[in-house]
Parts: C-alpha cells; sequence; structure tokens
C-alpha cells in the first residue's frame, strides 16, 4: 500500500480532504482504522467521510481482516481510465494505439505458438520440466499478456464512446445519447 502520512499533510488540508487524499493512494483494501492514522483524523470523520465516498461510488465496503474496510470501486476506476483515454488522445490516436497493442498480442501468440492467453497458461500446468527460469518467463509473458487484453479492452471502449462523450463534453448536444 502507498503510505500518506501526516507529516506529509500542509495545514490548509482538511481531514476530509486528508481521508481522500489517503483513498486515492490505496492499491489494496484498508481498514477504516488504517485509513484513520494515516489521514490523521477521528475515526468519526473517516468514517462520515468513507461512507460519503461510498455514496458516490468512489469506493467500495470490504472485508479486511475482519473488519471493516474500504477500497477504491474498480469500477469508478475503469471508467475513469476510459474517461482520460478519450480526454488525453484523438480518435486517430486511440485506433493506432489499439492496431499496436493487437500486433504486440498476435508477436506473442506466434512466438509461443498459441492462440490465446489461457492456452499459454497452461503450460505451466501440463509441462512437467519447466525449469524455474522457464516458469518464471512464463509468468512474465503472461502478466504482459494480460496488460495487453486490459489495454485493449480499455482502448476499444474508449473508441465505443468517443464520440458521444466528445459531444457531450463540448456541449455539442444537450440530450445524452439513447443507450
Amino acid at each position: 500500500m502507498s503510505e500518506a502520512s501526516p507529516g506529509s499533510w500542509t495545514e490548509d488540508m482538511s481531514g476530509r480532504e486528508r481521508v481522500r487524499a489517503v483513498v486515492e493512494t490505496l492499491d489494496q483494501p484498508a481498514t477504516v482504522v488504517e485509513i484513520t492514522d494515516r489521514a490523521d483524523v477521528s475515526r468519526n470523520t473517516a468514517s462520515s467521510e468513507l461512507e460519503r465516498l461510498e455514496a458516490e461510488n468512489r469506493v467500495r465496503s470490504v472485508q479486511v481482516d475482519g473488519q471493516q474496510g474500504y477500497e477504491l470501486d474498480p469500477v469508478r476506476l475503469f471508467l475513469d481510465e476510459i474517461m482520460a483515454l478519450i480526454k488525453q488522445n484523438s480518435r486517430e490516436s486511440l485506433e493506432s494505439e489499439l492496431e499496436d497493442l493487437k500486433r504486440e498480442r498476435e508477436s506473442l501468440q506466434e512466438e509461443f505458438e498459441v492462440d490465446s492467453l489461457t492456452v499459454f497458461r497452461e503450460r505451466l500446468a501440463e509441462e512437467e520440466d519447466l525449469s524455474a527460469a522457464d516458469v518464471r518467463e512464463i509468468r512474465n509473458v503472461a502478466a504482459t499478456w494480460d496488460t495487453l487484453n486490459t489495454e485493449i479492452k480499455l482502448v476499444r471502449h474508449a473508441l465505443r464512446l468517443y464520440e458521444d462523450v466528445s459531444m457531450l463534453s463540448t456541449g455539442e448536444s444537450s440530450v445524452a445519447p439513447a443507450l
């Protein structure tokens, strides 16, 4: 977990702002107590702000070692990533990025003579004579492949929504697109 510490807080940050700052650094679920301590706020302030963030779908409540905890909402993170792609790229650059990502995935398919990540991962279970270095390479390639699949999915979604989001962002349409 990334650390945000009370020593790094500026005096102009409210307790609620510190809770939000801590939450934004989470890379795994954290208990309310951990968030309270890191934000250097009272339990009531932390709980109140976490409940508000949950109502806004920024975090979701989870159990952490049997205690109440929170993690960043994965749906919100996914949608925020799509929005960032749309705002930071032209349609043409997203299309080019999609082509590059697919080319890289096809290169892995050709290099390892498999059609999918699932088939590639099955090598770990099926091939008994793999050395530790072979296993490490398969795991590293699988992680790269998995990242490529995620990035392809994000870019494809950004392309699907590009026109609607661009139109709504520039105010060209006062009516939301039909879903």
